[in-house]
C-alpha cells in the first residue's frame, strides 16, 4: 500500500438517470471514475469510497435506507475498501475520514464523484486544508445546471468554474488518464 489513495465521493443511484436527482454527464463521470478504481485496485492503493445520506423525511435524494442511497453497482466497495458515511457536504466534517486516511499511510489523494460544486468542492477544500496532495480527476466528476440571480448556469460552465477555482486553490485537476499516472506512483 503506498501513499496515495482514490477518494471515491457520492456516486450514488440517485445521480443516475432514473435516480431522484440525476446530474448532468454522471454515466461518463462513473466510467472514468470505474477506470481508476480499476487501476487503484491492480495497482496495489487504497479506495475510499464515500457515501451521502440524508436522514429527514424530506430529503430530496440519498435518503436512508433507499435503493438511491447506495453506491452506483459499477462503482461498489469491494471487502476490505472502506466506506464512510456522511450526513454533511464535507466528507471530512463529523466522520473518520482524516483518520482512516491517515492511519492507512495516504499522503496524497485522487478524488473523483458528485457533484462538483459541492461534496468534490468541500472534500478537495477540506483535504487541502489538512495537508494532503490533491489531484481533481475533472472528467470523473458530475455536476447540473444551477440558477444564479435570474441567470441560467449551464453545467459546462458550472463544471468549468469549480475546476478553475479548485485549480487556484491548489488542486492538481487534470483528465482521468493523467490522474491515472498520480495512481501508478
Amino acid at each position: 500500500m503506498g501513499t496515495t489513495g482514490l477518494l471515491i465521493i457520492d456516486l450514488q443511484n440517485d445521480y443516475f438517470p432514473g435516480g431522484r436527482y440525476t446530474l448532468d454527464g454522471t454515466e461518463a463521470a462513473a466510467a472514468k471514475a470505474g477506470e481508476l478504481l480499476a487501476l487503484a485496485r491492480a495497482e496495489g492503493a487504497s479506495v475510499v469510497h464515500v457515501r451521502h445520506v440524508m436522514t429527514g423525511e424530506d430529503a430530496p435524494f440519498f435518503a436512508k435506507g433507499t435503493p438511491g442511497a447506495e453506491i452506483h453497482p459499477d462503482l461498489a466497495p469491494r471487502e476490505g475498501e472502506p466506506v464512510v458515511v456522511k450526513e454533511a457536504v464535507n466528507a471530512f466534517l463529523r466522520t473518520d475520514l482524516d483518520a482512516l486516511l491517515r492511519g492507512r499511510g495516504i499522503t496524497r489523494l485522487v478524488i473523483v464523484g458528485a457533484m462538483s460544486h459541492m461534496c468534490v468542492d468541500a472534500a478537495s477544500r477540506a483535504a487541502l486544508d489538512l495537508g494532503y496532495e490533491v489531484t481533481l480527476a475533472h472528467d470523473a466528476t458530475a455536476t447540473l445546471p444551477l440558477t444564479f440571480c435570474g441567470t441560467e448556469v449551464p453545467a459546462p460552465a458550472v463544471q468549468a468554474a469549480m475546476m478553475a477555482a479548485l485549480e487556484f486553490a491548489g488542486a492538481n485537476v487534470v483528465s482521468a488518464d493523467e490522474a491515472a499516472a498520480v495512481l501508478r506512483g
